[in-house]
C-alpha cells in the first residue's frame, strides 16, 4: 500500500498521503480493502484528468495554425520515407536535442509533416512544443530588441522540447533579423530540438541570411545533430486539386450527355 502513498505524493496530494498513512497505521492492516479500491480509482481519475488538461494547455500554447496528423499525410504520393517519419513520431530525437530539416517544393507536405510531428510529440509523449512562421518569429525578435528585452524569448524557448520554424526562405527578412535568428538558434543548439521547413537547399540559405559567414556558422550548428528529409519538388496538392477538377469536369460532361439524351428520347 506504500505505492498508493507514493502516487499521492507524486500528485502533490501530501495531506491525503499523510492521512492515508495514519489510517493504515490505526487500522493495523485490516478492513482497508474498500478504501484502497476507492483511492486507486480516484488516483487514476485524477491522473487522467491532469493529463488531458496538460495536453489541452500545451496544444493551446503551441499555436499550430491548423491541426494535422500523420494519418492524413499521403505517403503514397510523397517521396518521404514513411518508416523514417514513424521514428520521428516517437519524439526520441527531442531527447537528444536533434534537429530535422524538411526541404522541398511548395505543396509537398513539409508543413503538414512538421505540424503532425509536433502534435504527436504533445499528445503522445507529453512534450512542450512551439510553432512559428519563420518571418513572424524574426519580426518578434526585432520587436523584442527594439524594446530592450533581447534574449528573453530565447531563454523561454530553451525550456521547450521542440521549436518548429515554418517556411524559411519563402519571405525575405532583414540582415539584422537574420542575425537575431542566428543568435536564437545558437542558444537552442544542443538544448532544444528544431524542425525547419524550407524550399531552399543549404547553398541558397545565404540569400536569406545575407551574411555568408553567419550562414556557414548557422548551418554548422544546425546540421551537427540533424536529419535532412527531402519532400521533393512536385506538389501532390496540385495533382490532387487537378484530379478533383478533372473529376468535376467529367461529371458535368456526363450530366450534359444524360440531359441531351433525355431530350432526344422524349416522345412527341
Amino acid at each position: 500500500m506504500s505505492d498508493l502513498i507514493t502516487e499521492l505524493k507524486q500528485l502533490r496530494l501530501y495531506g491525503m498521503a499523510s492521512s492515508y498513512a495514519e489510517v493504515l497505521q490505526n487500522s493495523a492492516g485490516g478492513g482497508t480493502e474498500q478504501a484502497e479500491w476507492l483511492l486507486r480509482h480516484l488516483i487514476t481519475a485524477e491522473q487522467t484528468d491532469r493529463g488531458l488538461r496538460s495536453i489541452r494547455y500545451q496544444m493551446h500554447v503551441a499555436k499550430f495554425p491548423v491541426h494535422r496528423d500523420l494519418a492524413g499525410f499521403e505517403f503514397d504520393r510523397s517521396k518521404v520515407d514513411r518508416q523514417q517519419i514513424s521514428v520521428f513520431a516517437t519524439a526520441e530525437f527531442t531527447e537528444r536535442a536533434e534537429n530535422i530539416v524538411l526541404v522541398g517544393g511548395t505543396g509537398t507536405g513539409k508543413t503538414h509533416l512538421a505540424t503532425a510531428l509536433g502534435i504527436q510529440a504533445i499528445t503522445r509523449h507529453g512534450k512542450r512544443v512551439r510553432f512559428y512562421s519563420t518571418v513572424d518569429l524574426v519580426n518578434q525578435l526585432e520587436q523584442e530588441k527594439a524594446a530592450g528585452r533581447s534574449g528573453r524569448l530565447a531563454n523561454q524557448l530553451m525550456h521547450l522540447d521542440l521549436v518548429i520554424l515554418d517556411e524559411l526562405g519563402y519571405l525575405p527578412f532583414s540582415q539584422a533579423g537574420g542575425a537575431l535568428l542566428f543568435h536564437l538558434l545558437s542558444k537552442l543548439y544542443e538544448h532544444t530540438s528544431v524542425i525547419i521547413t524550407t524550399n531552399l537547399v543549404f547553398a541558397e540559405w545565404a540569400n536569406v541570411f545575407i551574411d555568408a559567414k553567419l550562414t556557414t556558422a548557422l548551418l554548422d550548428r544546425l546540421t551537427h545533430h540533424c536529419h535532412i528529409v527531402e519532400t521533393g519538388n512536385e506538389s501532390y496538392r496540385f495533382h490532387q486539386s487537378s484530379g478533383q477538377a478533372k473529376a468535376r469536369i467529367k461529371s458535368r460532361e456526363q450530366a450534359k450527355q444524360r440531359a441531351s439524351k433525355e431530350v432526344i428520347e422524349e416522345p412527341f
